[in-house]
């Protein structure tokens, strides 16, 4: 009896330290895992940053007819970070309805492009501090500006703006687009063609898409901002994954590209200097 319950006894010991291991394992699995959640060391052991963008002056454009050469304020920000970071940026046209999957399953590092801070993004991805200021404008031909300076002067028009896009918000619920026909376009770049080739009697785009993309010298010398026709005051922010911990780098380097006068020169250089939040 007494072997017997010798061999009992060793077998019940032999069980509780094999659960102590387990337990002791299960514990610092954790650890590994913290170490591969940081986003920053993800984009730096790959040795890239892998922006996301759509195409529109003057933030996001190609200065050739061949579409060799991207550039832009956008263009020369990232490139600025980037180096701080010790990474080399590359930028990649994505559609802006589907940024966020695009982000969460890491085709993209970052959405850099114009992207206006709101509660709802918020929630969802990592945002840097705001580095622009913002608005959403009414543009037409210059002839229908006066004509649609007032609420309701759209009523029975064709109104568009690029979709899921700040723009989109304020044509299908500002009082002002009242009896509109809306229609969502896959850019602001195509919005503006729209308004250009008469497909579309007016749109709304960003205000600092206007200040780059029309007037004298342009494609759109025809295509004014309607006088006191704007809405929705904004800030742009760089988005990254939910709990990124690059966002934390990235406010660092904005803030030495401020103090040393570079990204001020970058915005005076694409007439955003007034636009620039330089704090």
């Amino acid at each position: 009896m007494k072997k017997v319950l010798s061999v009992l006894l060793a077998v019940l010991m032999l069980v509780s330290v094999g659960s102590l291991f387990a337990a002791c394992t299960k514990e610092e699995a954790p650890k590994e895992d913290d170490k591969t959640a940081s986003d920053l060391a993800y984009v730096q052991d790959k040795g890239e940053l892998v922006i996301g963008i759509t195409l529109f002056a003057p933030m996001d454009y190609y200065a050739d007819e061949a579409e060799t050469e991207l550039t832009g304020f956008e263009v020369e920000f990232g490139k600025a970070v980037c180096e701080k970071l010790g990474v080399t940026p590359k930028f990649q046209v994505i559609s802006w309805e589907a940024k966020e999957n695009e982000l969460n399953a890491k085709n993209i590092d970052c959405i850099w492009n114009g992207l206006t801070i709101d509660n709802d993004r918020l929630a969802t991805m990592s945002i840097s501090d705001p580095y622009m200021n913002n608005k959403q404008v009414l543009i037409t031909k210059a002839e229908n500006a006066e004509k649609y300076s007032a609420a309701g002067s759209l009523k029975g028009l064709t109104v568009v703006a690029e979709k899921e896009s700040a723009g989109e918000g304020v044509a299908q619920t500002d009082a002002f687009f009242e009896g509109c026909n809306y229609t969502a376009v896959d850019s602001m770049a195509k919005a503006m063609m729209e308004v250009k080739s008469g497909t579309a009697d007016a749109a709304v785009i960003d205000y600092v898409t206007g200040i780059g993309s029309l007037g004298e010298g342009t494609d759109y010398a025809d295509i004014v901002i309607v006088e006191g026709a704007s809405f929705a005051d904004e800030q742009y922010g760089i988005a990254f994954r939910k709990g990124s911990d690059i966002t934390a780098e990235v406010n660092k380097a904005r803030k030495e590209l401020l103090a040393d006068g570079t990204l001020q020169k970058i915005a005076d250089k694409y007439k955003l200097g007034e636009q620039l939040i330089a704090e």
